[in-house]
């Protein structure tokens, strides 16, 4: 099968811990022919999406893992199954991709499906499922935030599309600073606010669980360091091996139907303690990491997943 990924540059990607490169590799043993091409490189042209696409071999040989063949400009109706993988910010120019994607779907399996991509962003389908995640107000009035404040004392505040752990603040009781940093968050975009009670909780990690098709398969533990409350691991969170609990298993009960309906093959829930705090379906992390510690192979899962629904 002829396999496209839509994602940041693979030559700049820490193959020992970088999801897209364990999936390539994976459809690479699988004897899938590979192709990548970044955001920047799809267009639209009197009716039909295309992309400047090179082809790619992998090995795992760090500074030197990946050779290219030749730029060509396909028709994206071509492939069996392009991988939607960029990182956000989860912006317009996302979710113009997101469009573009669309109109080829009926011939190319889309991963994670577009559609819904664009309509599950990560802080905002956990509200769907009210009773899973903490104490959270989401809004732009400085006022409401202030009452949510006042009557949990301890508070987290963040961008709605931040990722990775990038501008997030916790705010204790006696802390004076929710004005000025509701004006700087203001002034830099029109978004709301989200504020979630803080969970002490989370000095004993940030629990990523992996989902394929709606089922759990695994979860890592990533811990903050020391006089940190971010556990991401972009901005120093270590992994430790981890262990699905019960109530791990009853939120994933509760929304993995949701996931499996809506096409999002390839997913990665946050859980703090009995919270869940976020859904990521844009470009989830994990793999290697639960593969080194569990000793299986996630992304062999996924792909069977992937080859299960073409043959549907």
């Amino acid at each position: 099968m002829k396999i496209a990924f839509q994602m940041d540059p693979i030559e700049y990607v820490d193959i020992n811990a970088d999801s897209t490169f364990r999936l390539a590799e994976e459809a690479q043993n699988r004897g899938h022919d590979l192709y990548v091409y970044t955001p920047n490189d799809l267009t639209f042209n009197r009716g039909k999406v295309a992309a400047k696409v090179r082809s790619i071999s992998l090995k795992r040989k760090i500074g030197d893992h990946v050779n290219f063949g030749a730029v060509e400009l396909l028709d994206l109706s071509e492939f069996c199954v392009i991988w939607l993988r960029q990182d956000p910010p989860f912006d317009m120019g996302y979710i113009t991709n997101t469009h573009l994607l669309d109109l080829v779907a009926k011939e190319t399996l889309i991963l994670n499906n577009p559609f819904w991509v664009r309509n599950l962003p990560e802080k905002l389908l956990v509200l769907e499922f009210p009773d899973l995640i903490p104490d959270t107000v989401i809004s732009r009035d400085l006022e409401e935030i202030k009452e949510f404040k006042r009557e949990f004392k301890d508070i987290i505040v963040k961008p709605l599309y931040g990722n990775g752990g990038a501008g997030i603040f916790r705010l204790k009781e006696d802390d004076k600073n929710l004005t000025s940093l509701h004006e700087l968050f203001s002034n830099m975009s029109s978004e709301p606010l989200i504020a979630q009670a803080f969970l002490p909780d989370v000095r004993n990690g940030d629990k990523r669980i992996i989902l394929v098709d709606g089922s759990p398969v695994g979860a890592i533990n990533r811990v903050p360091k020391a006089g940190e409350i971010r556990s991401n691991m972009h901005v120093g969170g270590k992994a430790e091996p981890a262990k699905l609990s019960p109530r791990d298993r009853e939120i994933c009960s509760a929304i993995g139907p949701t996931l499996k309906s809506k096409g999002q093959v390839f997913v990665g829930i946050d859980v703090i303690g009995e919270y869940l705090t976020e859904i990521n379906v844009t470009s989830p992390t994990g793999i290697q990491e639960l593969e080194q510690f569990d000793n299986v192979n996630i992304a062999e899962m996924i792909w069977h997943a992937v080859e299960e629904k073409l043959k549907n």
